[in-house]
C-alpha cells in the first residue's frame, strides 16, 4: 500500500477498540468495560501514534464504533491515558458511530486516505473510499491482499512508511 508523502493531503483515521485500547476480560473470556482505569492500552500505541500525527501534519482522527452505552465509557478513558496531550489528536478529531460499515461515510466526509482498523468488515466497507488500509493484531484468516497487516504498531509504522 502507498506511503505517506508525495501525494495530496494524506489524512489518517484509526480506530480504539483492539488497536488503542484492549478490553478486559473476565474469568470467562466476556469483555467488561466498567472502569476505564482497568482497560489496557495497546502496546506501542502512544509510541508510534504522535510520531503518525506529525508524519501527517496533525490530519488525524479517531474513527471508532461504539455502542451508545459504551461511549461515556471511552471518552473517560481518553481522559484518563492523557489520549490528546499524548497522541495530538485532539477532541474535536473523535468520531463515534453505532455500526461498523457506517465508518466509511466518516471517512468519506473526512477524505481519510490511510485507515488502521482490526476488523475486516470495516476495511471491506472503506476498500472503494480510502486508499491505504492497514488490518491490524493478530487475525484468525490472513487478510486479502488489499488489506497491508500490521500485527503491531512498530509494523504500522513500518508500513505506513514513517521514516
Amino acid at each position: 500500500m502507498g506511503r505517506v508523502g508525495g501525494m495530496g493531503e494524506a489524512r489518517l483515521g484509526v480506530d480504539l477498540g483492539r488497536v488503542v485500547v484492549g478490553a478486559n476480560r473476565d474469568a470467562r473470556g466476556r469483555v467488561f468495560l466498567d472502569d476505564p482505569t482497568k482497560m489496557p492500552l495497546i502496546e506501542g500505541a502512544f509510541e508510534v501514534l504522535p510520531r503518525l500525527v506529525e508524519r501527517f501534519k496533525g490530519q488525524a482522527w479517531v474513527i471508532s464504533r461504539i455502542s451508545e452505552e459504551g461511549e461515556p465509557m471511552s471518552l473517560a478513558w481518553l481522559e484518563y491515558h492523557d489520549f490528546y496531550g499524548r497522541t495530538g489528536i485532539s477532541r474535536d478529531r473523535i468520531r463515534y458511530c453505532r455500526l461498523r460499515e457506517e465508518k466509511a461515510l466518516h471517512c468519506a466526509e473526512l477524505g481519510i486516505t490511510h485507515m488502521i482498523d482490526d476488523r475486516m468488515d470495516v476495511h471491506r466497507a472503506i476498500r472503494d473510499i480510502v486508499p491505504n488500509r492497514y488490518l491490524f493484531g493478530p487475525q484468525e484468516e490472513p487478510g486479502p491482499d488489499w488489506v497491508t497487516p500490521a500485527l503491531t504498531w512498530a509494523d504500522v509504522e513500518r508500513v505506513i512508511g514513517y521514516p
